[in-house]
């Protein structure tokens, strides 16, 4: 028999959400009633529906076979022609035609199939044809409630373009939009890309504290939480930095963690409070091993990605910070070092940065935030930094009142950071106690004080590399996304 082709399907008018709710509820009571287990434990040997369709790929429009399958998803579409119909199954591999006829399953069976509401969750046993308009299908044998759905899926033909409810139900999400489960794919590949190059390279993954009794190692203002046992406040981490230190003291050379951090910030298009980075520490490096380091993870991360919007290819361009804000602003930091001459040049050239309340430091990160970082669209590295704003840096070894810091650049926003690390306990012991003068003069970001990570300075830390690389902006890059929310599955939502 010559396989057929599908119907156009029926546009019946649809009911009222509440009407829909109930409908549903009494069809799960009725398959109860009847003995039918609308939420069994299990359903072994199914593949993936991407795998069935290319294991035929060769097949000829109209062909039939006798090759068994057993696949199972979600219900996307339902084409009823009387004696026959047509479904649409859907897994996150893709999207295959069922064929359904009463004389296969007997009229109660095909009923029970067609009867199934859309978003259903069914496995099917079936074998594989070809319908004459070339569409791979499978002919049901049997089929398997797997998981009745109670609340209708998003409308097909229209999907789900609400971004606020993309968002905050990202189920619905994933459900409605391919695009949307082909990102967190990607992003899980980008992922796995980074970990194999650092493991390749030697490197240790290790896991530090998420819970701290100090935070350290970013500027920020973290969340603050309370140990009942202990009686003591710790903080959710703003970074890994200081025990991934205290690992490379310790002697495992080659470190990283990739991981949550958490920062008590607001939420914006490169923002959320809580986001993926990872960090690498690596003995024996300075910062200029660092970005060729970071050239090769995040090219092992766009090889990825099919046509990644930005173009990641080494060797990035190189820029000193001094020479990118005086291109944008005019103004030269290495000629106005007092807090008093910048904010007089700022005002003077009517740049629009407030400057009360702000320190010298403060107001050259502002002058980096809104004249240079937009422009930096193709991979950049801005290097060397005033100490003042890097209190974990190495000085640097021929410019004085500089460190050895870059940070990296792309599509108009930073996406790492890394120093050749400071590691005389001395030096830094004088850089803390400047960020605790600063946070006693109202500065909520400045790094608090930490008499364990300077100890463990004190047995001695090799030279050392480190850099920290935000993973939800990579993706955001790689993927050409607008927002950090698009690629976060479940962002931080105000309330609804």
């Amino acid at each position: 028999m010559q396989a057929e082709d599908k119907d156009p399907p029926s546009a019946p008018s649809a009911p009222s959400p509440p009407d829909l709710l109930a409908a549903r509820r009494a069809k799960l009571e009725r398959l109860r009633a009847e003995g039918i287990d609308p939420f069994p434990h299990e359903f072994d040997g199914v593949e993936p529906i991407a795998d069935v369709l290319a294991a035929h790929s060769q097949l000829g429009a109209g062909e039939e076979t006798e090759s068994a399958h057993r696949v199972a998803g979600r219900l996307a579409a339902r084409r009823d022609t009387g004696r026959a119909a047509f479904l649409d199954l859907v897994d996150r591999s893709g999207r295959i035609q069922l064929m359904a006829r009463v004389n296969e399953l007997g009229q109660e069976g095909f009923d029970r199939l067609v009867g199934l509401d859309l978003g259903d969750l069914v496995g099917v046993d079936g074998t594989a044809l070809r319908t004459r308009t070339g569409e791979l299908s499978l002919r049901v044998t049997s089929f398997t409630l797997l998981a009745k759905s109670l609340r209708p899926p998003p409308d097909k033909h229209h999907g789900l373009s609400d971004i606020e409810t993309r968002f905050r139900r990202r189920e619905l999400d994933l459900i409605a939009n391919e695009d949307t489960r082909e990102l967190f794919v990607a992003r899980a590949r980008i992922i796995s890309a980074v970990r194999r190059s650092l493991d390749e390279a030697g490197f240790v993954e290790v896991e530090t504290p998420v819970l701290q009794p100090l935070y350290g190692g970013g500027h920020a203002r973290p969340f603050t939480t309370h140990h009942n046992a202990l009686d003591r406040d710790l903080y959710l981490r703003v970074a890994t930095e200081l025990y991934l230190k205290r690992a490379i003291v310790g002697g495992l050379e080659r470190v990283y963690e990739l991981g949550k951090d958490f920062r008590n910030e607001g939420i914006s298009p490169k923002h959320n409070p809580e986001f993926t980075m990872v960090e690498w520490y690596e003995a024996y490096a300075d910062y200029e091993d660092a970005a060729a380091r970071l050239e090769t993870v995040v090219s092992a991360a766009a090889a990825t990605v099919q046509a990644p919007a930005i173009d990641f290819k080494a060797p990035w361009r190189r820029i000193t910070l001094r020479d990118g804000v005086l291109e944008h602003t005019g103004i030269d930091l290495a000629v106005l070092r007092s807090r008093e001459a910048l904010a007089g040049a700022i005002a003077q050239r009517g740049l629009g940065l407030e400057t009360g309340g702000r320190t010298w430091a403060g107001l050259v990160d502002d002058l980096l935030s809104k004249y240079l970082e937009p422009t930096l669209r193709e991979p950049t590295f801005v290097f060397d930094y005033p100490l003042e704003l890097s209190p974990f840096a190495k000085s640097h070894r021929s410019e004085p009142g500089l460190v050895e810091r870059w940070e990296a650049y792309a599509g108009g926003i930073e996406i790492a950071n890394a120093f050749s690390e400071l590691n005389d306990p001395d030096e830094q012991r004088e850089r803390f106690v400047a960020q605790r003068e600063a946070a006693q003069a109202g500065d909520e970001e400045a790094q608090p004080y930490d008499e364990a990570f300077l100890t463990a300075l004190e047995q001695g830390m090799p030279p050392t590399g480190g850099v920290g690389l935000g993973i939800d902006r990579l993706v955001m890059l790689l993927l050409g996304r607008d927002s950090i929310r698009e690629v976060v599955l479940f962002p931080a939502m105000r309330d609804a």
